[in-house]
Protein backbone atom coordinates (compact mmCIF):
# COMPACT_ATOMS: atom_id res chain seq x y z
CA UNK A 1 0.00 0.00 0.00
CA UNK A 2 1.15 3.52 -0.75
CA UNK A 3 1.20 6.00 2.72
CA UNK A 4 -1.62 8.35 3.20
CA UNK A 5 -0.20 11.76 1.85
CA UNK A 6 -1.12 14.34 4.73
CA UNK A 7 1.19 17.14 3.77
CA UNK A 8 4.50 17.44 0.98
CA UNK A 9 6.61 14.38 2.93
CA UNK A 10 4.58 13.71 5.92
CA UNK A 11 2.37 10.32 5.42
CA UNK A 12 0.01 7.99 7.56
CA UNK A 13 0.82 4.56 7.51
CA UNK A 14 -1.51 3.49 10.57
CA UNK A 15 -4.45 1.06 10.71
CA UNK A 16 -8.04 1.13 11.12
CA UNK A 17 -9.11 -2.01 13.76
CA UNK A 18 -13.14 -2.21 12.41
CA UNK A 19 -13.71 -5.61 14.52
CA UNK A 20 -12.12 -4.81 17.99
CA UNK A 21 -14.58 -5.03 20.49
CA UNK A 22 -12.93 -4.46 23.40
CA UNK A 23 -9.34 -2.84 24.99
CA UNK A 24 -7.57 -3.64 27.88
CA UNK A 25 -9.82 -6.50 28.20
CA UNK A 26 -12.47 -3.71 30.10
CA UNK A 27 -13.64 -1.10 27.73
CA UNK A 28 -16.23 -1.86 25.02
CA UNK A 29 -15.38 -0.52 21.40
CA UNK A 30 -18.87 0.26 19.88
CA UNK A 31 -16.49 1.81 16.87
CA UNK A 32 -13.84 -0.14 16.68
CA UNK A 33 -10.63 1.57 16.76
CA UNK A 34 -7.09 2.74 15.42
CA UNK A 35 -3.40 2.91 15.40
CA UNK A 36 -2.12 5.91 13.82
CA UNK A 37 1.44 5.87 12.71
CA UNK A 38 3.10 8.67 10.32
CA UNK A 39 6.19 8.92 8.40
CA UNK A 40 8.25 12.07 7.93
CA UNK A 41 10.50 11.93 5.12
CA UNK A 42 13.33 14.97 6.25
CA UNK A 43 15.85 16.70 3.61
CA UNK A 44 18.26 14.78 6.00
CA UNK A 45 16.92 12.43 8.38
CA UNK A 46 13.35 9.87 8.26
CA UNK A 47 11.13 10.00 11.35
CA UNK A 48 8.38 6.97 12.26
CA UNK A 49 6.04 8.81 14.75
CA UNK A 50 5.01 5.88 16.61
CA UNK A 51 4.04 2.60 15.30
CA UNK A 52 0.84 0.24 15.85
CA UNK A 53 -0.14 -2.71 17.78
CA UNK A 54 1.26 -5.31 16.80
CA UNK A 55 -1.15 -7.61 15.38
CA UNK A 56 -1.71 -4.61 12.45
CA UNK A 57 2.18 -4.21 12.03
CA UNK A 58 1.50 -6.50 8.39
CA UNK A 59 -0.42 -3.31 7.49
CA UNK A 60 2.37 -0.47 9.05
CA UNK A 61 5.19 -2.69 6.67
CA UNK A 62 3.24 -2.51 3.71
CA UNK A 63 2.96 1.28 4.05
CA UNK A 64 7.24 0.56 4.57
CA UNK A 65 7.71 -1.31 1.79
CA UNK A 66 9.67 1.28 -0.52
CA UNK A 67 11.39 2.91 2.95
CA UNK A 68 15.15 1.67 3.00
CA UNK A 69 16.11 3.41 5.96
CA UNK A 70 14.57 5.41 8.95
CA UNK A 71 16.51 7.09 11.55
CA UNK A 72 14.17 7.93 14.26
CA UNK A 73 11.11 6.09 15.94
CA UNK A 74 9.39 8.75 18.10
CA UNK A 75 7.93 6.99 21.07
CA UNK A 76 5.45 9.37 22.45
CA UNK A 77 3.47 6.60 24.86
CA UNK A 78 4.95 3.17 25.93
CA UNK A 79 1.74 1.16 26.04
CA UNK A 80 1.69 -1.68 23.53
CA UNK A 81 -0.90 -0.51 20.82
CA UNK A 82 1.59 2.47 20.14
CA UNK A 83 4.90 0.85 20.87
CA UNK A 84 4.07 -3.17 20.33
CA UNK A 85 5.86 -3.07 17.01
CA UNK A 86 8.93 -0.91 17.57
CA UNK A 87 10.88 -4.03 18.09
CA UNK A 88 9.84 -4.80 14.70
CA UNK A 89 10.72 -1.87 13.29
CA UNK A 90 14.17 -1.76 14.89
CA UNK A 91 14.80 -5.23 13.15
CA UNK A 92 13.91 -4.41 9.69
CA UNK A 93 15.84 -0.69 10.30
CA UNK A 94 18.83 -1.71 12.31
CA UNK A 95 20.46 1.77 12.33
CA UNK A 96 17.30 3.26 13.69
CA UNK A 97 16.89 4.65 17.01
CA UNK A 98 13.99 5.14 19.70
CA UNK A 99 13.53 8.79 20.38
CA UNK A 100 11.23 9.00 23.56
CA UNK A 101 12.55 10.48 27.16
CA UNK A 102 14.08 9.28 30.02
CA UNK A 103 10.81 8.15 31.91
CA UNK A 104 9.28 6.40 28.32
CA UNK A 105 13.10 5.21 27.77
CA UNK A 106 12.93 3.23 31.02
CA UNK A 107 9.26 1.65 30.29
CA UNK A 108 10.20 0.71 27.01
CA UNK A 109 12.95 -1.28 28.14
CA UNK A 110 11.07 -2.96 31.19
CA UNK A 111 7.71 -3.97 28.78
CA UNK A 112 9.55 -4.42 25.31
CA UNK A 113 13.36 -5.27 26.09
CA UNK A 114 14.76 -2.75 23.75
CA UNK A 115 18.52 -2.75 24.09
CA UNK A 116 19.87 0.15 25.93
CA UNK A 117 22.18 1.62 22.67
CA UNK A 118 19.44 1.70 20.47
CA UNK A 119 17.62 4.97 22.31
CA UNK A 120 18.13 8.78 22.06
CA UNK A 121 16.51 10.51 25.10
CA UNK A 122 15.08 14.18 24.96
CA UNK A 123 14.16 16.60 27.21
CA UNK A 124 11.39 18.62 27.55
CA UNK A 125 11.24 21.45 24.70
CA UNK A 126 14.06 19.95 23.09
CA UNK A 127 14.26 19.56 18.90
CA UNK A 128 15.52 17.39 16.58
CA UNK A 129 16.19 18.06 13.18
CA UNK A 130 15.01 16.22 10.24
CA UNK A 131 16.56 18.52 7.79
CA UNK A 132 14.11 20.93 6.45
CA UNK A 133 11.94 19.64 9.03
CA UNK A 134 12.24 20.06 13.37
CA UNK A 135 10.47 18.00 15.58
CA UNK A 136 9.88 19.55 18.75
CA UNK A 137 9.20 17.40 21.97
CA UNK A 138 6.66 18.74 24.46
CA UNK A 139 6.22 16.48 27.78
CA UNK A 140 2.50 15.82 28.28
CA UNK A 141 3.04 13.66 32.01
CA UNK A 142 0.12 11.80 32.83
CA UNK A 143 -1.84 11.87 30.06
CA UNK A 144 -2.37 9.19 30.61
CA UNK A 145 0.59 7.33 31.88
CA UNK A 146 3.85 9.06 33.29
CA UNK A 147 6.19 8.95 30.26
CA UNK A 148 3.66 10.47 27.70
CA UNK A 149 4.81 13.78 25.46
CA UNK A 150 3.47 14.91 22.28
CA UNK A 151 5.59 16.31 19.17
CA UNK A 152 4.95 19.61 17.82
CA UNK A 153 6.17 19.56 13.55
CA UNK A 154 7.23 23.20 13.49
CA UNK A 155 7.40 23.84 9.71
CA UNK A 156 4.29 22.16 9.11
CA UNK A 157 2.40 23.26 12.41
CA UNK A 158 1.30 19.33 13.44
CA UNK A 159 0.92 18.23 16.51
CA UNK A 160 1.72 14.78 16.64
CA UNK A 161 -0.34 13.95 20.52
CA UNK A 162 -0.41 10.20 20.82
CA UNK A 163 -3.23 8.92 23.18
CA UNK A 164 -4.40 12.86 23.92
CA UNK A 165 -7.43 14.00 22.24
CA UNK A 166 -7.78 10.41 20.69
CA UNK A 167 -10.76 8.87 19.76
CA UNK A 168 -11.65 5.08 19.46
CA UNK A 169 -13.00 5.20 16.37
CA UNK A 170 -12.07 3.06 12.88
CA UNK A 171 -12.75 5.18 9.83
CA UNK A 172 -11.32 5.21 6.07
CA UNK A 173 -11.38 9.14 6.31
CA UNK A 174 -7.99 10.45 7.10
CA UNK A 175 -9.40 13.70 8.36
CA UNK A 176 -12.36 14.41 11.44
CA UNK A 177 -15.52 14.48 8.64
CA UNK A 178 -18.61 14.35 10.56
CA UNK A 179 -17.72 16.43 14.04
CA UNK A 180 -20.71 14.55 16.06
CA UNK A 181 -19.93 11.47 15.07
CA UNK A 182 -15.89 11.97 16.59
CA UNK A 183 -17.44 14.03 19.35
CA UNK A 184 -18.97 11.60 21.17
CA UNK A 185 -16.12 9.24 20.57
CA UNK A 186 -13.42 11.42 21.78
CA UNK A 187 -15.88 12.01 24.47
CA UNK A 188 -16.25 8.32 25.45
CA UNK A 189 -12.09 8.31 25.51
CA UNK A 190 -11.41 10.75 27.49
CA UNK A 191 -14.02 9.90 30.29
CA UNK A 192 -12.97 6.41 30.38
CA UNK A 193 -9.08 6.75 29.82
CA UNK A 194 -8.34 10.60 30.25
CA UNK A 195 -10.88 11.94 32.83
CA UNK A 196 -9.33 10.53 36.03
CA UNK A 197 -6.19 12.85 34.99
CA UNK A 198 -8.24 16.02 35.06
CA UNK A 199 -6.60 18.87 36.56
CA UNK A 200 -3.46 17.51 35.05
CA UNK A 201 -4.43 17.59 31.65
CA UNK A 202 -5.23 21.60 32.63
CA UNK A 203 -1.52 22.22 33.07
CA UNK A 204 -0.50 20.18 29.96
CA UNK A 205 -2.72 22.33 27.45
CA UNK A 206 -1.14 25.15 28.60
CA UNK A 207 1.61 24.45 27.45
CA UNK A 208 0.49 23.40 24.06
CA UNK A 209 -1.96 26.28 24.08
CA UNK A 210 0.58 29.44 22.17
CA UNK A 211 1.34 26.63 19.27
CA UNK A 212 0.09 27.46 16.25
CA UNK A 213 -1.33 24.35 15.47
CA UNK A 214 -2.90 23.69 11.85
CA UNK A 215 -3.57 19.73 12.74
CA UNK A 216 -3.54 17.86 15.39
CA UNK A 217 -2.69 14.37 14.28
CA UNK A 218 -3.39 11.78 17.18
CA UNK A 219 -2.90 7.97 17.78
CA UNK A 220 -6.73 6.85 17.58
CA UNK A 221 -9.02 8.14 15.30
CA UNK A 222 -9.09 10.57 12.64
CA UNK A 223 -7.04 13.66 12.45
CA UNK A 224 -8.38 17.29 13.39
CA UNK A 225 -8.27 19.98 10.33
CA UNK A 226 -9.93 21.70 12.87
CA UNK A 227 -7.92 21.90 16.07
CA UNK A 228 -9.47 23.98 18.07
CA UNK A 229 -12.87 21.36 18.11
CA UNK A 230 -11.35 19.30 19.98
CA UNK A 231 -9.21 21.43 22.42
CA UNK A 232 -12.75 23.31 22.91
CA UNK A 233 -14.15 20.13 23.95
CA UNK A 234 -11.28 19.41 25.92
CA UNK A 235 -11.70 22.59 27.72
CA UNK A 236 -15.16 21.77 28.40
CA UNK A 237 -14.45 18.51 29.64
CA UNK A 238 -11.42 19.07 32.08
CA UNK A 239 -13.32 22.36 33.74
CA UNK A 240 -13.91 22.51 37.17
CA UNK A 241 -17.61 23.39 36.45
CA UNK A 242 -20.50 20.89 36.31
CA UNK A 243 -23.49 20.71 34.44
CA UNK A 244 -27.30 20.28 35.75
CA UNK A 245 -27.40 16.93 35.34
CA UNK A 246 -27.93 14.30 37.47
CA UNK A 247 -26.24 10.28 36.70
CA UNK A 248 -28.58 7.68 38.44
CA UNK A 249 -26.86 4.33 37.94
CA UNK A 250 -29.35 1.36 39.11
CA UNK A 251 -29.87 -2.09 39.87
CA UNK A 252 -33.11 -4.08 40.87
CA UNK A 253 -33.46 -7.40 41.68
CA UNK A 254 -37.58 -7.37 42.94
CA UNK A 255 -38.63 -3.82 41.63
CA UNK A 256 -38.09 -1.98 44.52
CA UNK A 257 -35.28 -0.29 43.92
CA UNK A 258 -36.85 0.76 40.25
CA UNK A 259 -39.90 1.71 41.97
CA UNK A 260 -37.67 4.10 43.60
CA UNK A 261 -35.22 4.89 40.82
CA UNK A 262 -38.84 5.48 38.66
CA UNK A 263 -40.24 7.82 41.11
CA UNK A 264 -37.11 10.32 41.86
CA UNK A 265 -36.67 10.97 38.18
CA UNK A 266 -39.62 11.85 37.61
CA UNK A 267 -39.63 14.15 40.53
CA UNK A 268 -36.27 15.72 39.32
CA UNK A 269 -37.31 16.29 36.04
CA UNK A 270 -40.67 18.42 37.68
CA UNK A 271 -37.78 20.65 38.77
CA UNK A 272 -35.82 21.35 35.73
CA UNK A 273 -33.18 19.00 36.65
CA UNK A 274 -31.76 16.72 33.63
CA UNK A 275 -31.45 12.66 34.59
CA UNK A 276 -29.27 10.33 33.13
CA UNK A 277 -30.35 6.66 34.21
CA UNK A 278 -28.24 3.63 33.31
CA UNK A 279 -29.99 0.29 34.47
CA UNK A 280 -26.40 -1.62 35.56
CA UNK A 281 -27.92 -5.05 34.15
CA UNK A 282 -27.87 -4.03 30.85
CA UNK A 283 -25.84 -0.54 30.83
CA UNK A 284 -22.84 0.43 28.24
CA UNK A 285 -20.39 1.16 31.16
CA UNK A 286 -18.70 3.55 28.56
CA UNK A 287 -21.73 5.45 28.22
CA UNK A 288 -22.05 5.68 32.22
CA UNK A 289 -18.13 7.28 32.33
CA UNK A 290 -19.57 10.02 29.59
CA UNK A 291 -22.32 10.88 31.44
CA UNK A 292 -19.92 11.47 34.50
CA UNK A 293 -17.97 13.78 32.76
CA UNK A 294 -20.58 16.41 33.08
CA UNK A 295 -22.68 15.26 36.19
CA UNK A 296 -23.04 17.91 39.11
CA UNK A 297 -24.58 14.84 41.30
CA UNK A 298 -24.11 10.75 40.93
CA UNK A 299 -27.54 8.76 42.50
CA UNK A 300 -26.78 5.02 43.32
CA UNK A 301 -29.83 3.08 43.26
CA UNK A 302 -29.20 -0.58 44.53
CA UNK A 303 -30.96 -2.93 46.88
CA UNK A 304 -29.08 -5.14 49.36
CA UNK A 305 -27.38 -8.43 48.79
CA UNK A 306 -25.25 -10.09 52.01
CA UNK A 307 -25.80 -7.17 53.86
CA UNK A 308 -24.18 -4.77 51.16
CA UNK A 309 -24.46 -3.48 47.99
CA UNK A 310 -25.34 -5.13 44.78
CA UNK A 311 -21.90 -5.99 42.95
CA UNK A 312 -22.92 -4.10 39.87
CA UNK A 313 -23.65 -0.86 42.05
CA UNK A 314 -20.37 -1.36 44.19
CA UNK A 315 -18.72 -1.87 40.69
CA UNK A 316 -20.10 1.68 39.63
CA UNK A 317 -19.17 3.47 42.60
CA UNK A 318 -15.79 2.02 42.22
CA UNK A 319 -15.86 3.13 38.69
CA UNK A 320 -16.52 6.59 39.44
CA UNK A 321 -14.30 6.45 42.36
CA UNK A 322 -10.97 5.82 39.75
CA UNK A 323 -12.58 8.29 37.02
CA UNK A 324 -12.63 11.09 39.47
CA UNK A 325 -15.90 13.11 37.88
CA UNK A 326 -16.31 16.77 38.44
CA UNK A 327 -19.43 15.53 40.32
CA UNK A 328 -20.22 17.94 43.70
CA UNK A 329 -23.04 15.80 45.49
CA UNK A 330 -23.79 11.90 46.18
CA UNK A 331 -26.95 10.22 47.41
CA UNK A 332 -27.85 6.43 47.79
CA UNK A 333 -31.60 5.11 47.10
CA UNK A 334 -32.74 1.52 47.47
CA UNK A 335 -34.42 -1.01 49.33
CA UNK A 336 -33.35 -4.00 51.66
CA UNK A 337 -34.73 -6.95 52.83
CA UNK A 338 -33.73 -6.89 56.45
CA UNK A 339 -30.87 -4.68 57.40
CA UNK A 340 -27.25 -4.12 56.03
CA UNK A 341 -24.43 -1.71 55.40
CA UNK A 342 -24.86 -0.87 51.98
CA UNK A 343 -24.29 3.41 52.92
CA UNK A 344 -21.28 2.73 54.65
CA UNK A 345 -19.93 0.20 52.21
CA UNK A 346 -20.72 3.06 49.02
CA UNK A 347 -19.16 5.42 51.25
CA UNK A 348 -16.22 3.76 51.34
CA UNK A 349 -15.79 3.36 47.87
CA UNK A 350 -16.33 6.90 47.19
CA UNK A 351 -12.37 8.37 49.09
CA UNK A 352 -11.22 9.83 45.47
CA UNK A 353 -14.44 12.27 45.17
CA UNK A 354 -14.55 15.55 47.03
CA UNK A 355 -18.45 14.99 47.04
CA UNK A 356 -21.38 15.91 49.82
CA UNK A 357 -23.57 13.02 50.56
CA UNK A 358 -27.14 14.29 50.63
CA UNK A 359 -30.38 12.71 52.14
CA UNK A 360 -30.03 8.58 51.63
CA UNK A 361 -33.34 7.51 51.40
CA UNK A 362 -32.71 3.42 52.02
CA UNK A 363 -36.28 1.20 52.53
CA UNK A 364 -37.62 -1.87 53.66
CA UNK A 365 -39.32 -3.52 51.27
CA UNK A 366 -41.60 -1.79 48.55
CA UNK A 367 -41.53 1.76 48.91
CA UNK A 368 -44.26 3.24 51.20
CA UNK A 369 -45.73 6.88 51.26
CA UNK A 370 -43.32 7.61 53.75
CA UNK A 371 -40.88 6.66 51.83
CA UNK A 372 -41.90 8.66 48.71
CA UNK A 373 -41.95 11.54 50.92
CA UNK A 374 -38.09 10.89 51.48
CA UNK A 375 -37.94 10.80 47.97
CA UNK A 376 -39.69 14.02 47.19
CA UNK A 377 -36.96 15.79 49.86
CA UNK A 378 -34.22 14.36 47.97
CA UNK A 379 -35.50 15.77 44.56
CA UNK A 380 -36.00 19.14 46.51
CA UNK A 381 -32.10 18.95 47.87
CA UNK A 382 -30.53 18.14 44.44
CA UNK A 383 -32.38 21.32 43.19
CA UNK A 384 -31.19 23.53 45.46
CA UNK A 385 -27.65 22.15 45.42
CA UNK A 386 -27.39 22.85 41.78
CA UNK A 387 -29.60 26.31 42.14
CA UNK A 388 -26.50 27.24 44.31
CA UNK A 389 -24.27 26.16 41.90
CA UNK A 390 -26.16 28.35 39.40
CA UNK A 391 -26.66 25.19 37.14
CA UNK A 392 -30.60 25.52 36.92
CA UNK A 393 -32.78 28.15 37.11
Amino acid sequence: MKPRKIKEKIYYVGAPDWNRTLFDALIPLPDGTSYNAYLILGSEKTALIDTVDPSKKDVLFSYLANIVHIDYVISHHAEQDHSGSIPYVLEKYPSAKVVTNPKGKELLKSHLHIPDERFITVNDGEELSLGDKTLKFIYTPWVHWPETMVTYLVEDKILFTCDLFGSHYATSSLYVEDEKIVYEAAKRYYAEIMMPFRSIIQKNLEKIKDLDIELIAPSHGPIYNNPNFIINAYKDWISDEPKNIVVLPYISMHDSTKIMVDYLVDRLIEKGVNVEVFDLAVADIGKIAMALVDAATIVIGTPTVLAGPHPKALYVTYLANVLKPKARFVSVIGSYGWGGRTLEILKSNLTNLSVEIINPVLVKGLPEKEDFRLLDELAESVYSKHKDLGIVS
